[in-house]
């Protein structure tokens, strides 16, 4: 009985141990994750997030090194902080397309000034707001937080447990990460900017025929206009492709590095 006794003290033991080691990388991604790691949500809220999060999580994670206390060492804890805060940021970059791809629209269609109040902690222009918050919309609907647990349950594999990331390696995940964010972003944000270039042409050319006419007061609210229509009709494929691009990733992370 008492040797029993024992073997599930040892077992509860490690499997603490693990459950916090876990806990220590799923509470940094938590930090910058999409839709579970805003500001605007409140802080208990997120730690209860982050707590959920372990707990389905930990039960996936196969590990060698937690066979006793005297491998306990303090890189450990420091390793899986920056892994976590890595892959969160990962994460993050996919949110950061949907903001760049509405300035640039908002920009491309002087509309980044209109309804200016932002709903979001970020400054965004109104376009940047509806992209962000659609998209987090079409993602939890779509059974974010299903994938996100698969998602942080296979980066064991690439990263595991106590194993600090080559900087080489992080700094080439990280560079690539933002150049296909911003390249992202500018793919969502092309039908504005055809629009604002062809609009350019054609306001050069009637000024240029008629330069008695006040172009810019017949121009501005034909751009608004225009803007408006081309969100109207383009904004189901951006959030569509977003999320295509987001399951990408969610689903091979570390394509980068292999």
């Amino acid at each position: 009985m008492q040797a029993a006794l024992l073997d599930l003290a040892n077992w509860l033991g490690e499997s603490a141990l693990l459950a916090m080691t876990v806990f220590l990388r799923i509470g940094a991604a938590m930090a910058l994750m999409p839709g579970f790691g805003e500001r605007s949500i409140s802080i208990r809220v997120r730690l209860a997030l982050a707590l959920a999060f372990t707990s389905v999580v930990w039960p996936m994670v196969q590990v060698d090194f937690l066979d006793g206390s005297a491998d306990l060492r303090p890189i450990v804890f420091v390793a899986e902080t920056i892994n976590g805060l890595a892959i969160g940021f990962f994460f993050r970059l996919f949110v950061v397309v949907l903001q760049i791809a509405g300035m640039m629209a908002a920009q491309a269609t002087s509309l980044s000034q209109i309804f200016g109040a932002a709903a979001t902690p970020d400054p965004l222009p109104a376009i940047g707001n509806l992209l962000v918050i659609g998209g987090f919309a079409l993602a939890m609907t779509s059974g974010l937080h299903v994938k996100l647990a698969i998602a942080l349950a296979e980066t064991y594999s690439f990263l595991p447990i106590g194993q600090l990331p080559i900087s080489a390696d992080l700094t080439a995940w990280g560079v690539a990460g933002i150049s296909h964010a911003f390249s992202s972003a500018f793919v969502l944000a092309a039908p504005f900017i055809v629009l604002s270039v062809i609009y350019n042409l054609a306001l050069g050319l009637i000024n240029r025929a008629m330069p008695q006419l006040m172009v810019a007061f017949i121009g501005a609210p034909a751009i608004t206009l225009g803007g408006l229509f081309m969100l109207l009709v383009s904004l189901p494929t951006m959030l569509i492709l977003w999320l295509r691009g987001f399951d990408e990733g969610l689903a091979n992370p570390f394509a980068v590095l292999f």
